[in-house]
């Protein structure tokens, strides 16, 4: 099977320290994969090289089936590609509705003369309700994103990434601030979305990593130190030496 991300041989340093060290990883068109590891592992450095954010100083990351190198592009350039990232904190437009936020993400041309005339069609305004019922939030379209729970406003931002059609969707520590009902919610919507996309997830919550039940890369001091199912992964001796034997 052709991946959809293949990263090879990436390391990068700051200040001499190796903060990924020849990192090797691949992801499939549509696959669910978990990251975890101790602070200091590389998993947002991981993500920063994926989207552009930081350049390593050796390796190559490819993307989709034409193998682009993803390593020459800008970070918008990488985006609109279809790579889409969720940060630890929401970011959505507080002051505008639910609608609103998800109206403003769908994918469309975006230069100033078509923002300034963009009028909404049909179809918007049904994607935008499907989006809605997708992440649990279509009893919420009318009210202000500022006065969503700290959940929902988690759930809005992965809609505003959906609306984009990533064909990649990473997503930094979904599960952090949440009430366990709200982490079950979130646990469906990323398992939904893997469905048609391929979703890797940064958590520390082994719960929530549980429940999403999928492979599981273990990243430790800048390279994957182990690869399978949470049990698999879990029951490995270095992995509970430098990650689990931390209390």
């Amino acid at each position: 099977m052709t991946q959809l991300l293949e990263v090879s041989g990436v390391s990068v340093s700051f200040d001499g320290f190796k903060a990924i060290n020849n990192l090797s990883f691949s992801i499939g068109p549509a696959e669910l994969r978990a990251i975890i590891g101790p602070n200091g592992a590389g998993k947002t450095t991981f993500m920063d090289i994926v989207t552009g954010k930081t350049r390593p100083d050796e390796g190559s990351v490819l993307w989709g089936e034409e193998h682009v190198s993803l390593l020459g592009l800008s970070e918008n350039r990488i985006a609109q590609a279809g790579v889409g990232r969720k940060f630890q904190r929401p970011t959505v437009f507080e002051d505008q509705s639910v609608f609103d936020n998800l109206m403003m993400a769908l994918k469309k041309p975006r230069g100033p003369l078509a923002t300034l005339l963009f009028r909404p069609s049909e179809a918007d305004v049904a994607r935008v309700g499907e989006l809605a019922r997708e992440i649990g939030l279509a009893d919420a379209l009318t009210r202000k994103s500022g006065e969503l729970s700290h959940g929902q406003k988690q759930w809005l931002e992965i809609g505003m990434l959906l609306a984009q059609e990533p064909r990649l969707l990473l997503v930094d520590e979904p599960a952090a601030g949440m009430t366990l009902a709200e982490r079950e919610h979130t646990t469906d919507i990323l398992v939904e979305a893997a469905k048609t996309r391929a979703v890797v997830v940064v958590e520390h919550d082994m719960e929530f990593v549980r429940r999403l039940n999928c492979k599981v890369t273990v990243l430790h001091e800048g390279s994957v130190l182990a690869e399978g199912s949470l049990d698999h992964v879990t029951a490995n001796k270095d992995v509970i030496d430098v990650y689990l034997g931390r209390g």
